[in-house]
């Protein structure tokens, strides 16, 4: 992959902040967006805007073919089974919300929902809420000292009570790459469904939802170089036939009566009112810069990166790096006696983004011991001079507060 022409088609990163050149390393948090996507969300305004699936007018036949198309995208690039599967949420948090509201009606006192301590929060509120809803109780699979999961303690957890197990198939705050295709099959085992949260995964390797065997699998398009505001639900056609839908309204009916209604037949029964049109076509275009590149080569470039990131941190003194050897491309530090917020600003002021706090996962800060942490993450167009402008701005951080105090 040749990084140097990927940047070109980024327009964002041809900038100076603070006086320096962009250097973004916070594409776990949003990822930035080609110029193709920008073109694809301007032209559909500019010659194709219309409500889909209602008017017969040439207008809005291009946008119903535009959008659907897009729905075709993502059933190929996850490869489900079908387009009946992919569901169009506003992100990954809409999505997981969705089955666990869904559910509700599912579960009794009794049964058991089990997560990880690592889970981000859109796949830890959700599930209290629903264990507080219903009865059930809410269950964690230990993690071990290096922020990962063991089998036996995934089989230790889940037992013939449980009903759901849902969990992150990579931490946005450590790395983990998380075995989510063995943990389904032991979920199988036990007659419970299994939802990934792909927020951190689809956009940097190669996934399969039929190979993984999950039931629900959701991920969010701004961290794959698509838009804001648009997601993915997969689902298997049985479950989703036989769930309830969550929002009500327009487009997701069959018929209405003065007391009573039906529903669409999927997709569609879930997704009530006007969809995310532009986003979805924004997703349909981010999907094929992606598949042009190649999944592949995006991931052995964030492995080659990531490997180099590591080894450079390290020869700063004083510094605290959190999650397993083998990781995704991101990684999570602290720097001795500098608040992280501090490490991010004093970064910030020489035109390097990173993310500090919490992460959204603060039951994770606990377990690690700390507040808040800082987190450079990567993607197919950061090289290694970013890394090397990094390691140089926290030795000016770190000497810069060593004098302070």
């Amino acid at each position: 992959m040749d990084v140097k022409a990927v940047r070109q088609l980024f327009p964002i990163l041809d900038q100076e902040v603070n006086g320096h050149p962009l250097v973004y390393l916070d594409s776990s948090a949003t990822s930035q967006k080609p110029l193709t996507v920008i073109n694809a969300l301007e032209d559909y305004y500019k010659l194709d805007n219309s409500n889909v699936h209602r008017g017969v007018h040439t207008l809005g036949t291009r946008a119903t073919d535009k959008y659907e198309g897009a729905r075709d995208k993502v059933r190929k690039f996850i490869n489900a089974s079908s387009v009946q599967e992919v569901i169009f949420t506003r992100g990954t948090t809409t999505a997981i919300n969705t089955v666990a509201y869904s559910y509700r009606s599912k579960l009794s006192e009794g049964d058991e929902i089990v997560i990880t301590p690592m889970e981000h929060h859109s796949n830890i509120i959700p599930w209290q809420q629903t264990a507080k809803a219903t009865g059930a109780t809410l269950k964690y699979i230990p993690l071990q000292e290096d922020g990962t999961i063991s089998l036996d303690e995934v089989k230790a957890t889940i037992s013939d009570k449980t009903k759901i197990v849902a969990m992150m198939h990579v931490s946005n705050v450590l790395g983990t790459v998380n075995p989510v295709k063995e943990v389904a099959k032991i979920a199988h085992q036990h007659g419970a469904v299994m939802l990934v949260d792909g927020a951190q995964s689809v956009p940097h390797m190669k996934v399969d939802v039929q190979d993984l065997d999950c039931d629900f699998y959701a991920f969010s398009g701004h961290k794959m170089c698509g838009p804001t505001g648009i997601g993915v639900l997969y689902g298997k056609k049985q479950l989703l036939e036989n769930m309830e839908p969550v929002e009500f309204g327009g487009e997701m009916i069959d018929f209405v009566n003065l007391y009573d209604s039906t529903w669409k037949e999927l997709p569609w029964k879930f997704e009530g009112g006007t969809p995310i049109i532009a986003g979805a076509i924004g997703l349909g275009a981010a999907i094929d810069f992606l598949t042009e590149i190649g999944l592949d080569e995006i991931e052995a470039h964030e492995h080659k990166i990531v490997t180099y990131a590591l080894q450079e941190l390290r020869t700063i003194d004083g510094i605290s790096i959190y999650g397993p050897e083998q990781r995704a491309g991101l990684i999570t530090f602290n720097l001795d006696d500098v608040h992280p917020h501090d490490t991010a600003t004093v970064l910030d002021a020489d035109g390097i983004a990173v993310r500090a706090g919490h992460h959204c996962a603060q039951p994770l800060m606990k377990w690690l011991d700390v507040t808040a942490t800082a987190r450079a993450s990567f993607y197919l167009y950061n090289t290694e001079d970013d890394v090397d402008r990094l390691v140089a701005g926290l030795n000016k951080a770190k000497e810069y507060f060593g004098d302070v105090f």
